[in-house]
């Protein structure tokens, strides 16, 4: 069952798409997450300019899904914005799969120029790039970090640089050729849906300004092919990577908390012990942190969580120290460190 947007087509059905009278050249976006939005208003903003040779025909987005724990389903972000936007909803397409027979009959019928993926989710198979020409908008600067998670991977690496490629689609992930990037250096506390949405706001601005070479041709003479033995791979996150070890030194749980930022997040287990003595253990989640400066932080034990100047300091690897300037109990709001504390007590916190 293929599923257009307000409305769901059986197989034996088609569409009827009225002909495009004037001279713009149709170009489809694909996309999902909020960051997909950014690109689809760039897209918009631009070809409203009366000198614009192109148009957004059609928007291709994930299917509805459960959220808010399943109580309802819900568009994507950027069929939502896309409505918000005056888009006709007859227009915005949610098939399962990008290579069902009747989504590409109904794509085919609007003999797009270009289709553009911008944070998609799906593998596009042969079929739908056989259509028109593709490119990509994927955050790094290919071929390292090709994969589901480029900003993630890279803010967990520490990467001190990195960018936005802008890069023909081809059948091998992230592998196609180069049409252009742009590269920015990497601040030490900015997180990863920052840092995303950053990249691809410049992104969107190496779409627009390309545009034209793509479609003369010219982009794909001059486009530049990646070298396979430099690429590196950034691999979907999954949610039991979210644990910290304090085993590690506190730059490597600092730059993870900055990569996990969102989802999954950054978790501990830690000892909270009473004036009795009684322990109970506590999860909570990490949300904002920085590598510990203060030389003279003394711990009773090894395993001792102090509180220094706003921060909660944890004893890491190698004789370094972790601030927690943010965090969050399960079912809570985040809260500051301090606050965090002032709850205890006078309860102290261990490591575990």
């Amino acid at each position: 069952m293929i599923r257009r947007l307000c409305c769901v087509q059986s197989q034996s059905s088609t569409f009827t798409f009225t002909t495009t009278t004037n001279k713009k050249k149709p170009v489809v976006l694909l996309g999902a997450p909020q960051v997909s939005t950014i690109v689809l208003d760039a897209l918009l903003t631009a070809s409203a300019s009366p000198h614009s040779s192109f148009e957004v025909a059609a928007i291709v987005t994930q299917p509805p899904a459960r959220r808010d724990r399943g109580k309802k389903l819900s568009l994507s972000p950027l069929a939502n914005f896309a409505l918000e936007r005056g888009f006709s909803s007859h227009l915005i397409f949610t098939p399962q799969r990008a290579g069902d027979d009747t989504f590409l009959s109904d794509l085919k019928a609007l003999q797009p120029q270009l289709c553009i993926t911008a944070a998609y989710g799906n593998i596009l198979p042969t079929k739908f790039l056989d259509i028109p020409p593709s490119v990509n908008i994927h955050p790094s600067l290919l071929p390292i970090y090709r994969g589901a998670a480029p900003v993630q991977r890279a803010l967990q690496d520490g990467v001190k640089e990195t960018g936005v490629s802008l890069a023909f689609t081809v059948r091998a992930l992230d592998a196609g050729p180069v049409i252009a990037t742009e590269t920015i250096q990497v601040d030490d506390h900015i997180k990863a849906p920052d840092l995303l949405e950053l990249l691809f706001h410049k992104g969107s601005k190496l779409l627009i300004r390309e545009l034209p070479s793509i479609f003369d041709g010219s982009a794909r003479a001059n486009a530049q092919p990646q070298d396979d033995s430099k690429a590196t791979l950034a691999p979907k996150i999954g949610p039991d990577e979210s644990w910290l070890s304090f085993d590690q030194e506190a730059s490597v749980l600092h730059n993870k908390v900055r990569a996990f930022s969102g989802w999954p997040g950054s978790r501990v287990k830690i000892l909270v012990a009473d004036k009795n003595g009684q322990n109970k253990t506590l999860e909570i989640k990490i949300i904002t942190t920085r590598v510990c400066t203060h030389k003279s932080v003394q711990f009773n034990e090894a395993d001792d969580i102090s509180f220094v100047n706003g921060a909660l300091v944890f004893p890491c690897g190698r004789g370094t120290t972790l601030e927690v300037l943010e965090l969050q109990l399960p079912g809570k709001k985040a809260v500051n460190a301090a606050a965090f504390w002032n709850g205890l007590r006078g309860q102290k916190l261990k490591k575990i």
